[in-house]
C-alpha cells in the first residue's frame, strides 16, 4: 500500500512539472525534475523494482495525460531513469551510496543523449547548457546520498 500511496504522488507530481513550468515562467526540465523525483521515490520506497517502474511511468503518465514529454523524447526519459535506477541498485553494494548515484546519473545522462542523438536528431542534441546539467546533478546526487544514508 505504501508503494501505491508513494508512486501516485510521485507520478502526479511529474505530470505537474509542466504546468508549474508554464505557471512561473520557469524552464524546470533543465534541472532534470523526473530525476529528483526517481531519486525520491527510491529513498521513500527502498525498492529497486519499484524505481524502475516510477522510471517509466513518470514520462509515459507525464506524456499521455500532459503531452509532456513528447513521444520521443519520452523513450530516452524512461531509459536514462531506468538506467539510473537499475545502476544505482547494482552498484550501491559495491561502491557506495555517494559513488554509486553519481555514477548512475551520469551513466543515465549518456544513455538520454545517445538514445536522443539517434531517434530525435538532427535536432538540437544538447538543449541545456552543460553547467546547469552538473549543478542539477550535484544538487539531486548531494540531496539523495545524505537522505539515502538517514532512511538506512
Amino acid at each position: 500500500m505504501k508503494f501505491a500511496v508513494v508512486d501516485t504522488l510521485i507520478v502526479a507530481a511529474a505530470c505537474m512539472i509542466p504546468a508549474v513550468s508554464h505557471l512561473f515562467a520557469v524552464p524546470l526540465y533543465m534541472l532534470n525534475p523526473m530525476l529528483a523525483l526517481l531519486l525520491a521515490g527510491i529513498v521513500l520506497g527502498n525498492d529497486w523494482r519499484n524505481a524502475l517502474v516510477l522510471a517509466v511511468l513518470m514520462p509515459l503518465v507525464s506524456g499521455l495525460l500532459v503531452g509532456m514529454p513528447a513521444a520521443e523524447k519520452m523513450v530516452c526519459m524512461m531509459a536514462e531513469l531506468a538506467t539510473v535506477a537499475g545502476l544505482f541498485h547494482v552498484l550501491e553494494r559495491r561502491m557506495g551510496t555517494v559513488h554509486s548515484v553519481f555514477a548512475a546519473i551520469v551513466a543515465g545522462k549518456v544513455v538520454y543523449y545517445a538514445l536522443k542523438a539517434i531517434i530525435v536528431a538532427p535536432v538540437v542534441l544538447v538543449g541545456t547548457e552543460w553547467w546547469i546539467q552538473l549543478a542539477a546533478v550535484v544538487l539531486w546526487g548531494g540531496l539523495f546520498a545524505m537522505l539515502y544514508k538517514r532512511e538506512k
